[in-house]
Formats: structure tokens, sequence, C-alpha cells
């Protein structure tokens, strides 16, 4: 019986670029939906951006634009970047929509007045009394209060793996503007998720009549349990005005947390598309009556750090305010890229959209994400080495191999017109080939996907086996051999339409090269893999299908990716020549204080080009950390904050400043300029000071309120 699929994925922040990270869970859903389609299912799949909060509003401020605008533009940038890896959203929306606002309100009314499920209470947070605003978690750094690891975020520890209130940190400052926040009482909303235990427990933890569950992972079930265990707590779902959002009913300067309105967004997007000409009923997917009538499904696809949310608040979100709550929720793990977190310095954070300009065929992605992985919420690694190897081999080496060492035979020696291949003449080492074509599909269906791409090679491995015993282009020259070669290679064609049927949810492009080669548009359709092309059917001429992995292009990629703050080897700045590297002094004339002789300036430098000055990335940093170093009379080891990760610098100010003194200081730094070794450690870039060339010290730039870690200096 068909199928009526509603899928997502979960929404990407409008405050970003779309990573390779990003796709390991857009592809996984994209090739997911595309199978249920092959087998004749009805789906439908959505999206949106997700729009609101600090973050966005603190951007477009920076940018100088409304964040209306900033939203506009990043949508337009995610959806280039998805339709370029083959994502196919029949709607792609955004949370900022007359359609989602309507269905929040609808919602928190229904869970306020029915279900008298809101409540409020004060809280204390901290505010920043710079930017005068109440700051967010992820907006806030300080020591750990448990492992007191320094410069960690305000919810959770990446050393320790501690969560905590903000509140609870240690020395803590706005990442915004660098001030040390206040605590401040404001009235917020909950909604009150402990009231919903007994709906939620069953829900997620127990089997179906029909033998499925809503979470099929065990270790998905086991992970709910343990917060069964732990308590649910209340969740708050207000934030303070200023904020970019939807502002909650009859409550006046107050708005809906994020994590209310995004993954309702899922439901805006959906009325997107019911409201075109011939769009799905929005009730059959929503109602719960209507919905088991109708039989259709709601289907999330999510990464494992917001299970909770999708497990628990989410389905009580809907299931009390009268919405069907989700059939299944299926979570992947996290990418590593050569076995590490993905890295700027490193040159692994790598964007979609560096991929699609240095023109990499998204579909080699596609298949090695489609290799790597299964039904469980283990991380997956995108080795590049192994990357390029599996790629050349499997793609180019098997799959295509077969039909670019068969096809010129057909269309030269028989006018493209197929032997007979009866359906007996399938390989005898392989399964059935309905019973293998079930097989392949059972995986697909079970997300399972590197279980499908084995089954897939070793078909790809058998008839290459069979190209190779055969040995077509050695027929070709023997005088009788015409009719053998003709149903050889006719042969090899039929499993290589087999394999690019068998592929098609992986590789969208290539089998609609495939099929448009083979002259065969049947292979949109899964079944069109269960029996070969008739005799007499005539395929158009063969074009290479796919080119290799080339590693160059690869390490291109890499450095295209490699934050300029630690390049492999910059040109512009040269290594600091002093055995102990401190700050830049004598860069620019220091403004004069009053009593110092005028000879004390040091001379203007020779003037240089702005294209060499563009060459010197300087950025802002907060010293996390200043010591003393045994053994060097000028040196003090600093620990520098700038953002998206910490640099090691060695400064010689040690005669001007005591450590002390700096931590917690801002400071401007060098960031590219090429890391020294030294005997007491790699020094990783330089901190800005003046000095004069008479004495009188060494003074470190200062910086207005508001410059924070990563900024760049212009």
């Amino acid at each position: 019986m068909p199928r009526r699929l509603l899928v997502t994925s979960a929404l990407p922040y409008a405050n970003g670029a779309i990573h390779l990270g990003h796709l390991v869970e857009y592809i996984q859903t994209d090739i997911w939906v595309r199978f249920q389609r092959m087998r004749g299912h009805e789906v439908h799949y959505v999206c949106a951006d997700d729009t609101h909060g600090t973050a966005i509003m603190l951007r477009a401020e920076k940018e100088g634009i409304t964040p209306e605008q900033l939203i506009a533009r990043v949508r337009d940038e995610h959806m280039h970047d998805f339709a370029g890896f083959h994502v196919g959203f029949d709607h792609y929306g955004s949370t900022h929509d007359a359609q989602t606002r309507a269905v929040v309100e609808d919602i928190y009314r229904k869970l306020r007045d029915d279900a008298k499920l809101i409540t409020t209470r004060p809280v204390e947070q901290f505010f920043d009394p710079v930017k005068s605003l109440f700051l967010p978690d992820r907006f806030i750094k300080g020591t750990c209060p448990k492992c007191g690891a320094k410069n960690q975020y305000g919810d959770a520890c990446e050393v320790c793996g501690s969560t905590y209130n903000p509140t609870d940190l240690i020395d803590p400052y706005s990442t915004v503007s660098g001030a040390t926040p206040v605590r401040r009482s404001s009235e917020h909303w909950f909604f009150q998720l402990g009231r919903c235990e007994a709906f939620l427990r069953p829900f997620t933890q127990d089997v179906r009549a029909d033998g499925t569950w809503f979470l099929e992972q065990p270790e998905a079930r086991n992970k709910i349990r343990e917060w069964f265990d732990a308590g649910l707590a209340d969740w708050d779902i207000s934030r303070d005005a200023p904020y970019f959002g939807f502002e909650i009913p009859d409550a006046p300067g107050k708005y809906f947390y994020v994590w209310l309105d995004a993954p309702i967004g899922y439901l805006g997007s959906f009325r997107h598309l019911c409201d075109r000409d011939g769009g799905p009923d929005f009730a059959d997917f929503t109602d719960p009556q209507r919905a088991q009538a109708a039989g259709t499904e709601l289907v999330h696809f999510i990464g494992k750090d917001i299970l909770y949310f999708h497990a628990l608040f989410w389905p009580a979100t809907l299931h009390f305010a009268g919405y069907r709550p989700p059939t299944h929720v299926y979570a992947h793990g996290f990418l590593t890229v050569n076995g590490e977190k993905m890295s700027k310095s490193r040159g692994t954070f790598i964007t979609a959209r560096s991929w699609l300009d240095l023109g990499l065929d998204p579909e080699w992605l596609r298949y090695y994400y489609a290799a790597k992985l299964n039904a469980s919420m283990e991380d997956i690694d995108l080795n590049l080495d192994d990357f390029v190897a599996r790629v050349n081999s499997d793609l180019v080496g098997k799959f295509v191999n077969i039909a670019s060492r068969s096809a010129k035979f057909v269309v030269e020696r028989f006018d493209g017109v197929l032997a007979d291949v009866p359906a007996s003449q399938w390989p005898d080492d392989l399964p059935p080939r309905t019973e293998l074509l079930e097989q392949i599909a059972r995986h697909y269906d079970a997300r399972d996907f590197g279980k499908a791409m084995r089954d897939i090679m070793a078909v790809a491995d058998t008839f290459n086996a069979q190209v190779d015993r055969v040995a077509p282009w050695v027929l070709a020259k023997a005088p009788g051999e015409a009719v053998r070669l003709h149903q050889a290679c006719s042969q090899f064609l039929d499993g290589f339409r087999f394999l690019a049927v068998a592929l098609s949810p992986v590789l969208p492009a290539l089998a609609a090269r495939a099929g448009a080669f083979l002259n065969d548009p049947s292979m949109q359709r899964w079944e069109a893999a269960e029996r070969p092309l008739p005799a007499g059917h005539r395929i158009n001429t063969y074009e290479h299908l796919m080119t290799r992995v080339d590693p160059k292009r690869i390490a291109a990629l890499v450095d295209a990716n490699r934050d300029n703050l630690q390049p492999a080897a910059p040109a512009a700045v040269a290594a600091p020549s002093t055995p102990e590297p401190a700050v830049v002094t004598d860069t620019a004339p220091a403004t004069p204080v009053p009593g110092d002789a005028p000879s004390a300036v040091a001379p203007v430098a020779p003037t240089i080009s702005i294209d060499d000055f563009a060459k010197i990335d300087l950025r802002v940093a907060r010293v996390a950390e200043a010591h003393a170093v045994d053994g060097a009379d000028k040196l003090v080891k600093l620990i520098l904050d700038v953002g998206s990760e910490q640099r090691q610098v060695f400064a010689g100010i040690k005669a001007h400043y005591t450590p002390e003194a700096l931590v917690g200081r801002h400071v401007v730094m060098v960031a590219n300029l090429a890391p020294r070794k030294m005997r007491f450690g790699e020094s990783q870039g330089m901190v800005l000071a003046a000095s004069f060339d008479g004495g009188g010290g060494v003074f470190l730039l200062d910086l207005d309120p508001g410059a924070a870690p990563g900024m760049r200096v212009k």
C-alpha cells in the first residue's frame, strides 16, 4: 500500500553558511525521500531557514542592514547550496512568515488556554550593560564551575561535558561587548513539560500495535529513558526585547524563544505547499483524526544533539495543542573530518559553497556519505584520502567502467541495438535479481545506506569480473564472434542499468545521464531494475559519465577553507627574527604624551601599497590566560581567545605588564603570522603595541567597548 509521507530535515540557522557537517543530514534525508518516491509513495519534503534570535539581530546590526534583509539573503544562499548538492525540497521556506506565525500563535493559545500548560515566573539572567540586552547562553563565556576550564560557553563545558546555568560561570564575560554581565530578573513564560510525562513515556518507549516505534533507534530510546529518570524540567519559551522574532500574544515586550517557533516552521513551510493548486491537504497530515484516517506519516530527520527537543518537547507541544505528533524521528551522528572535529585552521571546516565553486562533483560527496551512513546515531568520518580512493574505485573504476567498456561496441558494431538478455542470464554468483533488488530496498528504507552501497558494489564487482573474463575488446577482433560480442555487451549494459537504478537515490544526476544514454525513462522507477531492456531497444552514444577525483583538487579545497587566522605559509609577513617575539613595535607613531621628546617618536617606515597592507590579518583577541615564562626575562605566555579557537603567543612585555593584569584584556594580534618554534613552545601570532625609540615603555593598543574575539581589525 502506498505510503503518504511528510518528511523534514532540521532547519538550518540563518546566521551562517551551509557546510559539510550540515550536508550529512540533508543528503541522508534526500536519499531516503528519493528512494520512497521511486517505490511509488507520496512524499512531501519541506524545510526552512530558522531565522529568529539574538544572533540574527546582532549580525544584521553589525552589517548595517535589517534582520529581514539578512535572512532573505541567507535563505537565497542556502537554497543555492542545497540545489547544488541535488537536495530536492518541495518547499523551502522561512520561519519568519505569516504561515508559521499563524501556527505558532494557534499552538501557543491552545497550550495556554485549553491545556493549561503555560506558566510564568521570574528568571534571573545575565544582562549586558553595554548592549542593554539579556544574553543568550552562547553569548556568555567564562570559567567552567565544574572543572575550571577557561573560555567555556554559558550552557555547557566543552572540556568536561558538564551542563550548568550561565550564572554559575566563574569570571563571566559577554562575547558581544566584552563587558562583565550583571544579573537581572525578568518574567518568563514556560511550557510545563514535566506534566506531559504520562503521555510522553509510553509514546517514546512502547512499541506500537503495528510493530513500529516512534524512536526506532534503541540508543535514542535509552537516552530518552535517562532523561525521564533525571526528571523533565519546564521549558523556557520566552525572551525579552530587544529580540528578533514573533511577539507573544498578550505579552508586550516578550518574544517566543526560537526553539518554540523554529520547529513549527516545519508546518509553516508545509502550509505553503498545501496552499498551491493541487497541493496536499494540510489537515490530512496535522489533524490527529484526519491523519489516522488518511494513513499519513510525519517523519523528522535530525542530528543527535537535538534529540531531547524533537523526542520530548516537540511531540508534547503538538499533542497537547491538538495536532498530530511525529510518526518517526531519526537521529544521525556528527561529522568528523580526518578523524577530528571540523577545523578552520586545518581547512576542514569546508563550506558547501567552496565545494561547488571549485567545481567538485557534489555526487562524489553524496556517494561517500551514503557509503558511511547507517541506521544508528554514531558519528561518521570524512577521511579525505579514503574519500578519493573510494569514489575513484567504486564510482569510476567499478560502476561507470562497466558502461565505458561495453557501450561503444553496441553502438559501433550493432547500430546501438541491444541483443536479447533473458532474465535467466543474471550472474549465478549473485542472489536472484528481484531478491537482491528487494534486499537493497530494505536497506534504503531502514536508512542503512552503507549496506545498500556494499550490496550494489558487489554487483559491480561481479559484472566487472565478467567484462574482464569475456574481454569484448578481444572478441571484437576475433572472426565469427559477433553474436557473442553483441550478447555479452548487452548483458553488461543490463548490469550497468541495474546499478544505475539502485544508485539513483544517491546519484540522481548521474542516473539521469545514464538513463539518457540508455534511452530509458523508466529508470525513474525502482521496479525498472527487475527486468532487462527488451531485445531491439536502441541506446544512444555513450558519453563520459563521471571524472576521477584528483587529490590536488581536494588539497585546493582544504586550502580554500583554511581559516586566515592560520595560513600554511603566509608570504606577506615574515616570521619574527628575534628569539623572543613579543609585540610589533615601531609600526606607527604613537600619539605623543606631554613631556615626551619629539625625537623619541619612531621615524615613519617606507610606504607600502594597499595590497601589501591587505595581506596582514589583524584580529581582536581576548587574553584568556597569561603566565610568566621560566628562564625568559622578557616573555609572557599568552593564551588568546580569537573567537573560533585559542592561540598561544609569547610576548616580550613582562617588564611592562604583570600576567595578572593582562587576563580578560582585549588586544590586537597579527593572526596570519607564520608560527615560530621557540625553546619555550610555539608562538602562533603577535600582539600589537606601540613604543618609542628613546624608551619609555611598551603600550598595548586599547579597544573600544564592543570589540569581541575574532573581529577583524580594519
